[in-house]
């Protein structure tokens, strides 16, 4: 949707590791003759020149490649622990996951959650698979943690905001790129023309255009403020007059509002107890690992690359 913000997150915590675990998972080291021999398999030539699996696998290792190892031994530390304990990730358990993973990102609606999936190239199915160590995790540790009455009213009062539903603002609009073009527009809407067939007709929005230029509902921040400007401060029903962003010239309808809203504390208690367990998780985490790790036997051959 071109009026929005662009955004970008640091929290989408797979991103390079995995494409190195795909990448070193497909990678064996060598390709033998039948005399015997090893020899390094091609993977690519440029100009003649060859490049050989060796190649390719020595630079994965000294590009983190170490790491990703490390991170498969974990997760299979994890995967035996869990065994042991009869621990089961179900699909529910993962959708959960998901769903929280996507809340700590503070975005506005699963379309954005899905754009930003598409920028790493992945797809919530493609994430999902990549979550049962932390459902395993969770579900070992969350019995030795301890969230008590009074701490969850303490993270109540310090983030009341942060918890709150800001205003928020449901619009339509159509994007064009001239001002000549907005204007012949908006003489047509002003005798009657339909807004949602237009913004199908005319608007340059691919993100909104099919949906009669409907952008949902959105808070403060997350448009260009020229947009965001226009869009708050019109009545509910009322059509703009052009305004011009950098993304080119709009007509906006606002379509609903919703006052910002401040929840009680039993509103969102869950949800906080919920918070302040994965935060004990992830502070036992770290010991629990090394004391499982102390006790297994495990070979890693690239522990000193």
């Amino acid at each position: 949707m071109k009026s929005r913000k662009s955004s970008s997150t640091n929290k989408l915590w797979m991103g390079i590791s995995i494409v190195l675990f795909v990448l070193l998972a497909g990678v064996s080291v060598f390709a033998f003759t039948k005399g015997g021999e090893p020899k390094d398999t091609v993977v690519a030539t440029v100009n003649g020149v060859e490049i050989g699996k060796q190649q390719l696998f020595d630079e994965l290792i000294r590009n983190g490649g170490a790491q990703v190892l490390n991170n498969l031994i974990n997760e299979e530390l994890v995967k035996q622990e869990a065994d042991k304990a009869g621990v089961q990730v179900t699909d529910a358990d993962l959708n959960k996951e998901l769903d929280s993973f996507k809340k700590s990102l503070s975005l506005s609606s699963d379309e954005e959650f899905d754009m930003m999936l598409m920028q790493y190239g992945m797809t919530k199915d493609e994430l999902k698979k990549q979550m049962p160590m932390q459902v395993r995790l969770r579900k070992l540790l969350e019995p030795k943690t301890d969230v008590t009455e009074e701490e969850m009213k303490k993270y109540y009062d310090e983030n009341k905001e942060m918890l709150a539903t800001p205003e928020q603002v449901k619009a339509s609009h159509i994007l064009v790129s001239t001002k000549e073009e907005s204007e012949a527009i908006l003489a047509q809407l002003n005798t009657g023309a339909d807004f949602a067939q237009l913004a199908k007709e005319k608007s340059i929005d691919p993100g909104s255009k099919d949906n009669g230029g409907d952008l949902s509902y959105f808070a403060k921040g997350k448009m260009v403020k020229e947009f965001e400007d226009a869009a708050f401060t019109l009545p509910v029903g009322q059509i703009s007059n052009v305004v011009q962003t950098e993304h080119g010239f709009h007509i906006i309808k606002v379509t609903d509002k919703k006052a910002a809203v401040t929840p009680t504390f039993e509103e969102k208690k869950n949800e906080i107890r919920e918070t302040l367990v994965m935060q004990e998780v992830q502070e036992l985490s770290n010991t629990w690992m090394q004391e499982v790790a102390g006790k297994a036997n495990v070979t890693n051959t690239l522990q000193d690359v």
